[in-house]
Protein backbone atom coordinates (compact mmCIF):
# COMPACT_ATOMS: atom_id res chain seq x y z
CA UNK A 1 0.00 0.00 0.00
CA UNK A 2 2.87 2.12 0.83
CA UNK A 3 4.72 1.44 -2.48
CA UNK A 4 1.16 2.74 -4.54
CA UNK A 5 1.12 5.63 -2.45
CA UNK A 6 4.75 6.31 -2.97
CA UNK A 7 4.36 5.92 -6.37
CA UNK A 8 1.21 7.70 -7.05
CA UNK A 9 2.98 10.99 -5.23
CA UNK A 10 5.98 10.72 -7.75
CA UNK A 11 3.24 10.76 -10.56
CA UNK A 12 1.68 14.08 -9.63
CA UNK A 13 5.24 15.78 -8.62
CA UNK A 14 6.36 14.77 -12.91
CA UNK A 15 2.27 15.93 -13.74
CA UNK A 16 3.06 18.88 -12.21
CA UNK A 17 7.36 19.56 -13.38
CA UNK A 18 5.87 18.97 -16.76
CA UNK A 19 2.57 21.60 -15.85
CA UNK A 20 5.51 23.74 -15.51
CA UNK A 21 8.00 22.77 -18.06
CA UNK A 22 4.89 22.85 -20.94
CA UNK A 23 4.13 26.28 -22.23
CA UNK A 24 7.25 28.38 -20.69
CA UNK A 25 10.49 29.46 -22.80
CA UNK A 26 12.43 27.70 -20.41
CA UNK A 27 10.70 24.33 -21.63
CA UNK A 28 10.99 25.17 -25.28
CA UNK A 29 14.03 26.34 -25.23
CA UNK A 30 14.46 22.40 -23.35
CA UNK A 31 12.85 20.61 -26.07
CA UNK A 32 14.67 22.32 -28.85
CA UNK A 33 18.02 20.98 -27.06
CA UNK A 34 16.32 17.37 -26.35
CA UNK A 35 15.88 17.73 -30.17
CA UNK A 36 19.07 18.73 -31.52
CA UNK A 37 21.12 16.08 -28.70
CA UNK A 38 18.94 13.47 -30.31
CA UNK A 39 19.71 14.37 -33.94
CA UNK A 40 23.15 14.88 -33.29
CA UNK A 41 23.47 11.31 -31.85
CA UNK A 42 22.17 9.88 -34.25
CA UNK A 43 23.43 11.80 -37.07
CA UNK A 44 26.61 10.65 -35.51
CA UNK A 45 26.13 7.21 -35.20
CA UNK A 46 25.10 6.88 -38.82
CA UNK A 47 28.14 8.95 -39.85
CA UNK A 48 30.50 5.99 -39.03
CA UNK A 49 28.90 4.21 -42.79
CA UNK A 50 30.26 6.81 -45.38
CA UNK A 51 28.60 7.09 -48.71
CA UNK A 52 30.11 6.57 -51.89
CA UNK A 53 31.35 9.50 -54.21
CA UNK A 54 27.77 9.04 -56.41
CA UNK A 55 25.33 8.61 -53.29
CA UNK A 56 27.09 11.82 -51.96
CA UNK A 57 25.97 13.73 -55.55
CA UNK A 58 22.71 12.40 -55.31
CA UNK A 59 21.68 13.43 -51.94
CA UNK A 60 22.87 17.07 -52.56
CA UNK A 61 20.55 16.94 -54.93
CA UNK A 62 17.92 15.23 -53.64
CA UNK A 63 18.36 17.88 -50.65
CA UNK A 64 17.60 20.65 -53.14
CA UNK A 65 15.14 19.31 -54.53
CA UNK A 66 13.47 19.36 -51.08
CA UNK A 67 14.86 22.58 -50.21
CA UNK A 68 12.99 24.05 -53.19
CA UNK A 69 9.75 22.41 -52.66
CA UNK A 70 10.08 23.49 -48.98
CA UNK A 71 10.30 26.76 -50.12
CA UNK A 72 7.49 26.74 -52.23
CA UNK A 73 4.83 25.01 -50.42
CA UNK A 74 0.97 25.67 -51.25
CA UNK A 75 -1.20 27.31 -48.99
CA UNK A 76 -4.64 24.98 -48.66
CA UNK A 77 -6.28 26.59 -45.76
CA UNK A 78 -5.74 29.12 -42.77
CA UNK A 79 -3.74 26.39 -41.10
CA UNK A 80 -2.67 24.26 -43.91
CA UNK A 81 0.09 23.90 -46.13
CA UNK A 82 1.67 21.18 -48.58
CA UNK A 83 4.40 20.19 -50.50
CA UNK A 84 6.02 17.71 -52.76
CA UNK A 85 9.44 17.50 -49.93
CA UNK A 86 8.63 14.22 -48.82
CA UNK A 87 9.39 12.59 -52.06
CA UNK A 88 12.77 13.42 -52.34
CA UNK A 89 12.93 12.38 -48.73
CA UNK A 90 11.34 9.22 -48.81
CA UNK A 91 13.67 8.50 -52.27
CA UNK A 92 16.72 8.94 -50.35
CA UNK A 93 15.79 6.90 -47.13
CA UNK A 94 14.64 3.91 -49.39
CA UNK A 95 17.33 4.06 -52.00
CA UNK A 96 20.34 5.85 -49.84
CA UNK A 97 19.74 4.85 -46.33
CA UNK A 98 19.05 6.50 -43.05
CA UNK A 99 22.38 8.93 -43.52
CA UNK A 100 21.36 10.67 -46.89
CA UNK A 101 17.60 10.38 -45.96
CA UNK A 102 18.55 12.38 -43.01
CA UNK A 103 20.41 14.85 -44.67
CA UNK A 104 18.05 15.44 -47.44
CA UNK A 105 14.75 15.66 -44.71
CA UNK A 106 17.20 18.15 -42.46
CA UNK A 107 18.07 20.43 -45.78
CA UNK A 108 14.29 20.80 -46.62
CA UNK A 109 14.23 23.43 -43.96
CA UNK A 110 17.43 25.43 -44.60
CA UNK A 111 15.25 27.80 -46.78
CA UNK A 112 13.87 29.39 -43.12
CA UNK A 113 17.01 29.61 -41.71
CA UNK A 114 17.12 32.99 -40.19
CA UNK A 115 19.87 34.34 -42.44
CA UNK A 116 18.44 32.85 -45.41
CA UNK A 117 15.38 35.00 -45.14
CA UNK A 118 13.89 37.60 -47.07
CA UNK A 119 14.19 41.41 -45.94
CA UNK A 120 10.85 41.50 -44.11
CA UNK A 121 10.24 37.96 -42.80
CA UNK A 122 14.12 38.11 -41.74
CA UNK A 123 13.20 41.55 -39.77
CA UNK A 124 10.11 39.81 -37.72
CA UNK A 125 11.84 36.43 -37.00
CA UNK A 126 14.47 38.74 -35.47
CA UNK A 127 12.41 41.04 -34.24
CA UNK A 128 10.10 38.30 -32.19
CA UNK A 129 13.68 37.58 -30.78
CA UNK A 130 15.52 33.74 -30.39
CA UNK A 131 15.81 33.64 -34.06
CA UNK A 132 16.49 30.17 -34.43
CA UNK A 133 14.19 28.59 -32.16
CA UNK A 134 11.83 27.25 -34.71
CA UNK A 135 14.38 26.62 -37.23
CA UNK A 136 16.15 24.30 -34.95
CA UNK A 137 13.14 22.52 -33.42
CA UNK A 138 11.92 21.66 -36.99
CA UNK A 139 15.91 21.19 -38.61
CA UNK A 140 15.82 18.32 -35.48
CA UNK A 141 12.89 17.16 -35.85
CA UNK A 142 13.25 16.53 -39.86
CA UNK A 143 16.40 15.01 -39.40
CA UNK A 144 15.12 12.49 -36.77
CA UNK A 145 12.20 11.30 -39.06
CA UNK A 146 14.69 11.35 -41.92
CA UNK A 147 16.68 9.15 -40.41
CA UNK A 148 13.95 6.85 -38.89
CA UNK A 149 12.36 6.29 -42.68
CA UNK A 150 15.84 5.20 -43.54
CA UNK A 151 16.17 2.69 -40.98
CA UNK A 152 12.60 1.23 -41.20
CA UNK A 153 13.64 0.89 -45.19
CA UNK A 154 16.36 -1.10 -44.63
CA UNK A 155 14.62 -3.42 -42.28
CA UNK A 156 11.92 -3.64 -44.95
CA UNK A 157 13.75 -4.07 -47.92
CA UNK A 158 15.34 -7.28 -45.64
CA UNK A 159 12.10 -8.89 -45.92
CA UNK A 160 12.52 -9.73 -49.65
CA UNK A 161 15.02 -11.11 -51.63
CA UNK A 162 14.20 -10.15 -55.57
CA UNK A 163 15.14 -6.05 -55.92
CA UNK A 164 11.59 -5.56 -56.90
CA UNK A 165 10.45 -6.48 -53.46
CA UNK A 166 12.72 -4.90 -51.58
CA UNK A 167 12.29 -1.50 -53.77
CA UNK A 168 8.48 -1.68 -52.50
CA UNK A 169 9.21 -2.77 -49.44
CA UNK A 170 11.69 -0.14 -48.65
CA UNK A 171 9.87 2.74 -49.73
CA UNK A 172 6.57 1.84 -48.28
CA UNK A 173 8.14 1.39 -45.10
CA UNK A 174 10.04 4.52 -45.42
CA UNK A 175 6.45 6.37 -46.07
CA UNK A 176 4.76 4.84 -43.35
CA UNK A 177 7.05 6.09 -41.11
CA UNK A 178 8.48 9.76 -42.35
CA UNK A 179 5.24 11.05 -42.37
CA UNK A 180 3.23 9.75 -39.15
CA UNK A 181 5.98 10.57 -37.30
CA UNK A 182 6.36 14.47 -38.68
CA UNK A 183 2.93 14.65 -37.41
CA UNK A 184 3.38 13.44 -34.42
CA UNK A 185 6.58 15.87 -34.06
CA UNK A 186 4.76 18.69 -34.92
CA UNK A 187 1.71 17.60 -31.96
CA UNK A 188 4.44 17.16 -29.50
CA UNK A 189 5.72 20.87 -30.28
CA UNK A 190 2.20 22.46 -30.28
CA UNK A 191 2.22 20.72 -26.92
CA UNK A 192 4.84 21.71 -25.12
CA UNK A 193 4.18 25.24 -26.58
CA UNK A 194 1.15 25.25 -24.36
CA UNK A 195 -1.79 23.81 -27.16
CA UNK A 196 -3.26 20.96 -27.59
CA UNK A 197 -1.59 17.95 -29.90
CA UNK A 198 -4.43 16.91 -30.70
CA UNK A 199 -5.91 19.21 -32.64
CA UNK A 200 -2.72 19.16 -34.96
CA UNK A 201 -3.56 15.23 -35.11
CA UNK A 202 -6.99 15.89 -36.31
CA UNK A 203 -6.69 18.83 -38.04
CA UNK A 204 -4.06 17.22 -40.29
CA UNK A 205 -4.50 13.51 -39.83
CA UNK A 206 -6.33 13.04 -42.52
CA UNK A 207 -4.43 14.96 -45.21
CA UNK A 208 -1.69 12.16 -43.96
CA UNK A 209 -3.46 9.40 -44.50
CA UNK A 210 -4.61 11.00 -48.19
CA UNK A 211 -0.62 11.31 -49.16
CA UNK A 212 0.58 8.11 -47.60
CA UNK A 213 -0.86 5.70 -50.75
CA UNK A 214 0.14 8.60 -53.11
CA UNK A 215 3.78 8.93 -51.97
CA UNK A 216 4.22 5.24 -51.57
CA UNK A 217 3.72 3.93 -54.93
CA UNK A 218 5.60 6.97 -56.71
CA UNK A 219 8.66 6.82 -54.78
CA UNK A 220 9.26 2.56 -55.40
CA UNK A 221 8.43 3.12 -59.56
CA UNK A 222 11.36 6.25 -59.01
CA UNK A 223 13.23 4.00 -56.61
CA UNK A 224 13.27 0.79 -59.43
CA UNK A 225 13.54 3.26 -61.99
CA UNK A 226 16.60 4.75 -60.62
CA UNK A 227 18.16 1.07 -59.92
CA UNK A 228 17.07 -0.44 -62.74
CA UNK A 229 17.37 1.96 -65.74
CA UNK A 230 19.37 5.05 -65.03
CA UNK A 231 19.74 7.50 -62.00
CA UNK A 232 18.93 9.98 -64.70
CA UNK A 233 15.33 8.83 -64.21
CA UNK A 234 15.38 10.74 -61.06
CA UNK A 235 16.09 14.52 -62.27
CA UNK A 236 13.80 13.80 -65.26
CA UNK A 237 10.90 13.13 -63.24
CA UNK A 238 12.09 15.93 -60.17
CA UNK A 239 12.11 18.79 -62.23
CA UNK A 240 8.95 18.62 -63.64
CA UNK A 241 7.32 17.86 -60.60
CA UNK A 242 8.99 20.86 -58.92
CA UNK A 243 7.53 23.17 -62.03
CA UNK A 244 4.07 21.71 -61.31
CA UNK A 245 4.16 22.58 -58.03
CA UNK A 246 5.55 26.08 -58.86
CA UNK A 247 2.82 26.35 -61.23
CA UNK A 248 0.24 25.39 -58.60
CA UNK A 249 1.49 27.87 -55.94
CA UNK A 250 1.50 30.55 -59.34
CA UNK A 251 -2.49 29.84 -59.41
CA UNK A 252 -2.83 29.75 -56.11
CA UNK A 253 -1.16 32.41 -55.31
CA UNK A 254 -3.60 34.46 -58.36
CA UNK A 255 -6.69 32.97 -56.96
CA UNK A 256 -5.83 34.56 -53.35
CA UNK A 257 -5.14 37.75 -55.23
CA UNK A 258 -8.06 37.66 -57.16
CA UNK A 259 -10.13 37.39 -54.19
CA UNK A 260 -8.25 39.97 -52.16
CA UNK A 261 -9.21 42.47 -55.03
CA UNK A 262 -12.85 41.01 -54.73
CA UNK A 263 -13.06 41.98 -51.08
CA UNK A 264 -11.29 45.56 -51.68
CA UNK A 265 -13.73 46.08 -54.30
CA UNK A 266 -16.46 45.37 -51.95
CA UNK A 267 -15.30 47.61 -49.74
CA UNK A 268 -15.01 50.37 -51.74
CA UNK A 269 -18.28 49.56 -53.33
CA UNK A 270 -19.94 49.78 -49.49
CA UNK A 271 -18.04 53.14 -49.15
CA UNK A 272 -19.35 54.46 -52.30
CA UNK A 273 -22.70 53.76 -51.29
CA UNK A 274 -21.96 55.11 -47.94
CA UNK A 275 -20.93 58.63 -49.28
CA UNK A 276 -23.93 58.73 -51.53
CA UNK A 277 -25.97 58.17 -48.56
CA UNK A 278 -24.29 60.87 -46.49
CA UNK A 279 -24.93 63.10 -49.33
CA UNK A 280 -28.71 62.48 -49.55
CA UNK A 281 -29.07 63.12 -46.28
CA UNK A 282 -27.91 66.28 -46.11
CA UNK A 283 -30.07 67.13 -49.15
CA UNK A 284 -33.09 65.35 -47.11
CA UNK A 285 -32.70 67.56 -43.93
CA UNK A 286 -33.02 70.42 -46.24
CA UNK A 287 -36.10 69.68 -48.38
CA UNK A 288 -38.58 67.95 -45.93
CA UNK A 289 -41.29 67.60 -49.15
CA UNK A 290 -38.63 65.32 -50.90
CA UNK A 291 -37.48 63.23 -48.23
CA UNK A 292 -37.22 59.80 -49.47
CA UNK A 293 -37.62 60.90 -53.33
CA UNK A 294 -34.09 59.81 -53.80
CA UNK A 295 -33.83 56.37 -52.05
CA UNK A 296 -37.40 55.72 -54.03
CA UNK A 297 -35.84 56.52 -57.66
CA UNK A 298 -32.70 54.39 -56.49
CA UNK A 299 -34.98 51.16 -55.57
CA UNK A 300 -37.04 52.17 -59.28
CA UNK A 301 -33.91 52.70 -61.31
CA UNK A 302 -31.99 49.49 -59.76
CA UNK A 303 -35.08 47.29 -60.07
CA UNK A 304 -35.84 48.85 -63.84
CA UNK A 305 -32.28 48.17 -65.25
CA UNK A 306 -32.50 44.59 -64.26
CA UNK A 307 -36.16 43.88 -65.42
CA UNK A 308 -34.36 45.52 -68.74
CA UNK A 309 -31.37 42.41 -68.49
CA UNK A 310 -28.64 44.65 -67.54
CA UNK A 311 -25.62 43.23 -65.68
CA UNK A 312 -25.19 43.44 -61.83
CA UNK A 313 -22.86 46.14 -62.47
CA UNK A 314 -24.94 48.26 -64.32
CA UNK A 315 -27.82 47.90 -61.66
CA UNK A 316 -25.26 48.35 -59.13
CA UNK A 317 -24.65 51.85 -60.97
CA UNK A 318 -28.38 52.70 -61.72
CA UNK A 319 -28.89 52.00 -57.59
CA UNK A 320 -26.10 54.07 -56.88
CA UNK A 321 -27.32 56.92 -59.35
CA UNK A 322 -30.65 57.37 -58.73
CA UNK A 323 -29.64 57.79 -54.59
CA UNK A 324 -27.71 60.82 -55.64
CA UNK A 325 -29.27 62.32 -58.94
CA UNK A 326 -30.79 65.53 -56.99
CA UNK A 327 -27.71 66.38 -55.16
CA UNK A 328 -27.13 69.32 -57.47
CA UNK A 329 -30.04 70.74 -55.51
CA UNK A 330 -27.76 71.56 -52.53
CA UNK A 331 -26.14 74.29 -54.47
CA UNK A 332 -29.45 76.06 -55.24
CA UNK A 333 -29.94 79.53 -53.51
CA UNK A 334 -31.48 79.32 -50.20
CA UNK A 335 -35.96 79.09 -50.32
CA UNK A 336 -35.75 77.70 -53.60
CA UNK A 337 -36.48 74.15 -52.51
CA UNK A 338 -38.56 75.18 -49.09
CA UNK A 339 -40.92 77.55 -51.34
CA UNK A 340 -44.54 75.97 -50.55
CA UNK A 341 -46.09 77.50 -54.57
CA UNK A 342 -45.57 76.43 -57.54
CA UNK A 343 -42.23 78.43 -59.14
CA UNK A 344 -41.67 81.83 -61.41
CA UNK A 345 -40.20 81.18 -65.13
CA UNK A 346 -36.72 81.78 -63.40
CA UNK A 347 -36.88 79.95 -60.31
CA UNK A 348 -37.51 77.09 -62.70
CA UNK A 349 -34.55 77.80 -64.66
CA UNK A 350 -32.19 78.04 -61.49
CA UNK A 351 -33.96 74.67 -60.64
CA UNK A 352 -32.93 73.03 -63.91
CA UNK A 353 -29.15 73.88 -63.08
CA UNK A 354 -29.18 71.42 -60.25
CA UNK A 355 -28.08 68.54 -62.84
CA UNK A 356 -25.04 70.59 -63.49
CA UNK A 357 -24.38 71.16 -60.42
CA UNK A 358 -24.88 67.89 -59.48
CA UNK A 359 -22.15 66.58 -62.18
CA UNK A 360 -19.49 69.24 -60.60
CA UNK A 361 -19.66 68.14 -57.30
CA UNK A 362 -19.75 64.49 -57.94
CA UNK A 363 -16.95 65.06 -60.64
CA UNK A 364 -14.27 66.01 -58.20
CA UNK A 365 -14.54 62.16 -56.53
CA UNK A 366 -12.44 60.19 -58.50
CA UNK A 367 -14.81 56.52 -58.65
CA UNK A 368 -17.71 59.30 -59.50
CA UNK A 369 -16.73 60.40 -63.02
CA UNK A 370 -19.07 57.82 -64.73
CA UNK A 371 -22.52 58.75 -61.85
CA UNK A 372 -21.47 62.32 -62.82
CA UNK A 373 -22.51 62.02 -66.45
CA UNK A 374 -25.22 59.78 -65.84
CA UNK A 375 -26.41 62.48 -62.91
CA UNK A 376 -26.04 65.46 -65.66
CA UNK A 377 -27.91 63.93 -68.46
CA UNK A 378 -30.89 62.70 -66.15
CA UNK A 379 -33.57 65.59 -67.04
CA UNK A 380 -32.46 65.47 -70.95
CA UNK A 381 -35.82 63.79 -73.01
CA UNK A 382 -35.57 61.20 -75.80
CA UNK A 383 -36.95 64.44 -78.08
CA UNK A 384 -34.11 66.50 -77.54
CA UNK A 385 -35.96 69.27 -75.45
CA UNK A 386 -34.87 68.09 -72.04
CA UNK A 387 -31.64 70.22 -70.50
CA UNK A 388 -29.04 71.02 -69.86
CA UNK A 389 -27.50 70.00 -73.20
CA UNK A 390 -30.80 69.46 -75.43
CA UNK A 391 -29.07 65.66 -76.80
CA UNK A 392 -31.59 63.01 -77.82
CA UNK A 393 -32.10 59.30 -78.47
CA UNK A 394 -29.22 57.26 -77.90
CA UNK A 395 -26.82 60.24 -77.15
CA UNK A 396 -28.59 59.95 -73.66
CA UNK A 397 -26.85 57.74 -70.94
CA UNK A 398 -28.98 54.64 -71.12
CA UNK A 399 -29.14 54.71 -67.12
CA UNK A 400 -29.82 58.38 -67.35
CA UNK A 401 -33.24 57.28 -69.35
CA UNK A 402 -33.55 54.36 -66.72
CA UNK A 403 -33.14 57.75 -64.01
CA UNK A 404 -35.79 60.05 -65.68
CA UNK A 405 -38.45 57.34 -65.72
CA UNK A 406 -37.99 56.72 -62.34
CA UNK A 407 -38.08 59.89 -61.09
CA UNK A 408 -40.70 61.12 -63.13
CA UNK A 409 -42.67 58.66 -61.40
CA UNK A 410 -41.62 58.83 -57.90
CA UNK A 411 -42.57 62.85 -58.34
CA UNK A 412 -45.78 62.44 -59.98
CA UNK A 413 -47.24 59.90 -57.14
CA UNK A 414 -45.29 61.76 -54.13
CA UNK A 415 -47.36 64.48 -52.53
CA UNK A 416 -46.13 68.39 -53.21
CA UNK A 417 -46.69 71.38 -51.36
CA UNK A 418 -48.96 72.71 -54.22
CA UNK A 419 -50.52 69.51 -55.40
CA UNK A 420 -51.68 66.16 -53.79
CA UNK A 421 -50.01 62.71 -55.19
CA UNK A 422 -50.94 61.09 -58.28
CA UNK A 423 -52.57 57.79 -58.08
CA UNK A 424 -50.27 54.88 -59.10
CA UNK A 425 -52.13 54.25 -62.30
CA UNK A 426 -52.74 57.96 -63.34
CA UNK A 427 -48.96 58.19 -63.20
CA UNK A 428 -47.76 54.93 -65.56
CA UNK A 429 -50.48 56.67 -67.94
CA UNK A 430 -48.60 59.87 -68.07
CA UNK A 431 -45.28 58.08 -68.46
CA UNK A 432 -47.09 55.62 -71.48
CA UNK A 433 -47.98 58.94 -73.22
CA UNK A 434 -45.05 60.11 -73.19
CA UNK A 435 -43.07 57.36 -74.28
CA UNK A 436 -40.51 58.79 -77.27
CA UNK A 437 -40.76 61.96 -76.77
CA UNK A 438 -39.73 62.65 -72.95
CA UNK A 439 -38.86 58.54 -71.99
CA UNK A 440 -37.18 55.84 -73.43
CA UNK A 441 -39.62 53.21 -74.68
CA UNK A 442 -37.63 50.29 -73.14
CA UNK A 443 -37.57 51.46 -69.89
CA UNK A 444 -41.23 52.54 -69.36
CA UNK A 445 -42.12 49.51 -70.56
CA UNK A 446 -39.95 47.68 -68.13
CA UNK A 447 -41.14 49.75 -65.49
CA UNK A 448 -44.91 48.73 -66.37
CA UNK A 449 -43.94 45.31 -66.03
CA UNK A 450 -42.98 45.34 -62.64
CA UNK A 451 -45.70 47.94 -61.45
CA UNK A 452 -48.27 45.44 -62.95
CA UNK A 453 -47.32 43.19 -60.68
CA UNK A 454 -46.41 44.52 -57.50
CA UNK A 455 -48.22 45.48 -54.34
CA UNK A 456 -49.53 49.14 -53.85
CA UNK A 457 -46.23 49.67 -51.10
CA UNK A 458 -43.90 48.86 -53.42
CA UNK A 459 -45.87 51.21 -55.98
CA UNK A 460 -46.36 54.16 -53.67
CA UNK A 461 -42.81 53.47 -52.35
CA UNK A 462 -44.04 53.03 -48.97
CA UNK A 463 -42.37 49.57 -47.80
CA UNK A 464 -39.53 49.92 -45.69
CA UNK A 465 -36.56 49.04 -48.66
CA UNK A 466 -37.13 52.87 -49.93
CA UNK A 467 -36.56 54.22 -46.44
CA UNK A 468 -32.55 55.88 -46.80
CA UNK A 469 -30.92 53.85 -43.87
CA UNK A 470 -31.90 50.25 -45.85
CA UNK A 471 -29.88 51.56 -48.97
CA UNK A 472 -26.60 51.92 -46.08
CA UNK A 473 -25.92 48.47 -46.58
CA UNK A 474 -22.10 46.45 -46.17
CA UNK A 475 -22.63 44.03 -48.91
CA UNK A 476 -22.69 43.95 -52.85
CA UNK A 477 -24.87 41.06 -52.77
CA UNK A 478 -27.59 42.18 -50.36
CA UNK A 479 -27.54 45.61 -52.19
CA UNK A 480 -28.55 43.56 -55.70
CA UNK A 481 -30.87 41.19 -53.91
CA UNK A 482 -34.13 41.39 -56.07
CA UNK A 483 -37.25 43.31 -54.50
CA UNK A 484 -40.48 40.57 -54.34
CA UNK A 485 -41.65 42.56 -56.89
CA UNK A 486 -38.96 42.21 -59.41
CA UNK A 487 -38.38 39.15 -61.70
CA UNK A 488 -35.87 39.66 -64.81
CA UNK A 489 -37.75 39.49 -68.26
CA UNK A 490 -37.31 36.40 -70.33
CA UNK A 491 -36.71 36.16 -74.10
CA UNK A 492 -39.36 33.88 -75.36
Amino acid sequence: MGTLVQGLATLRALRSCWAAFRGSSRGIFGYQAALATTAAVIAGYLATAPLGVGAVWVTIGLGAAALLAERGRITLGPTTEVSISLLPTVFAAAVLGPLPGMIVAASSYLGDFPPLLRGGQRAYVYRAGAPYLRWGIYTSIRAIYGAAAGGAAVVGASLFVSDTGSAVAATAAATIVAEPLDLLFAALTFHVRGGRGRDIISASGPVVVAAMPFYAPVVAVLALAYEQVSPWTLPLFLVPALAAQRVFALYQGQRRLVADFANLNERLEAANLSFATALVATLDARDRYTAGHSAAVAIYARDIARRMGLSDEQQHLAHLCGLVHDIGKIGLSAGLLEKPGALTLDERREMQRHSEIGERILSNVDTYVEIASIVRHHHERIDGEGYPDGISGDEIPLLSRIISVADAYNAMTSDRPYRDAMPSRVARVRLAQAVETQFDTAAVAAFEAILASSSEDYRLARSHEFSLDSQDVKSYDLLLAPSPNVRPAISA
